[in-house]
């Protein structure tokens, strides 16, 4: 329990603005053409998910993803690009609706929703797994990075490898504390990828989350330079470094998988 209720331990928890939801979830499906909706549940919730399988044969997996602040499954910046790469690469993306605020909420408003937020990854996992998924992998883009790091700081199952693209530490002192607690706690694979002029509080946070995730032998970090929040310079090489990384790791699990099957023999 943990981390996600310390979140919201001087916070008054709130739900998800389900109106803003629906419109997201409406506007998307008018004009989806690349894979197809899927509604996952939590306890009392339904939420738009976007599922994409392989377009060839062979699959490795299913990358899960999760939106930036005030986004949703198809958002343009990070999303959608990486949404759509990886099923022409053997995996299929199941990419979710988060939950959000109103329009014009500050970020600190979105901690009180981390709970909320974990219920519906977990959701995403369970269903990665009815889709026979070999591996699972999450990607999470600002806010939705720091929801998925609180979760897998857990420890649940199934979960192969963490990337995190431009993770923030929020700048009040008491998360600030809790983030940097909770990332030596992530012992799977992590990829910690950020541009040289992103946000303030991923930047100037960068020394602080490598010292903290030192204790990972799995995690790396990585800079791309002159790129900002929004990765407009060369957007495919951002995706292009995410999708190496995780063939990379990948592929060496199942190797040394292997390697202690043989050995047990």
């Amino acid at each position: 329990m943990g981390v996600t209720l310390c979140l919201c331990g001087a916070l008054t928890c709130v739900a998800s603005d389900d109106k803003r939801e629906a419109e997201f979830a409406a506007d998307i499906q008018k004009t989806l053409n690349f894979g197809h909706a899927v509604w996952l549940e939590t306890p009392g919730k339904k939420f738009l998910s976007l599922y994409t399988d392989t377009a060839k044969n062979s699959r490795h997996g299913v990358v899960i993803l999760l939106h930036d602040t005030g986004g949703n499954p198809n958002q343009q910046a990070i999303i959608k690009p990486l949404r759509t790469f990886f099923p022409e690469h053997h995996w299929a993306t199941l990419s979710i609706q988060l939950p959000v605020r109103e329009a014009d909420a500050a970020v600190q408003d979105y901690y009180a929703l981390f709970p909320e937020a974990k219920a519906r990854l977990v959701a995403a996992i369970n269903f990665a797994k009815t889709e026979k998924a070999e591996k699972i992998v999450v990607i999470g883009y600002g806010l939705g990075g720091l929801m998925a790091s609180y979760t897998l700081s857990e420890k649940i199952a199934d979960v192969n490898a963490l990337v995190t693209i431009s993770l923030p530490v929020p700048e009040t002192s008491d998360l600030t504390a809790q983030t940097l607690r909770f990332m030596p706690k992530l012992t799977l694979p992590m990829l910690d990828i950020y541009g040289a002029s992103d946000l303030p509080n991923v930047v100037n946070s960068a020394r602080e989350r490598q010292v903290a995730g030192k204790i990972n032998s799995n995690y790396q970090q990585v800079k791309i330079d002159d790129e900002g929040h929004l990765y407009l310079h060369d957007e495919g090489l951002l995706v292009k470094r995410i999708y190496s990384w995780i063939d990379k790791i990948t592929n060496r699990n199942t190797t040394e998988s292997l390697q202690s099957q043989e050995q047990g023999k």
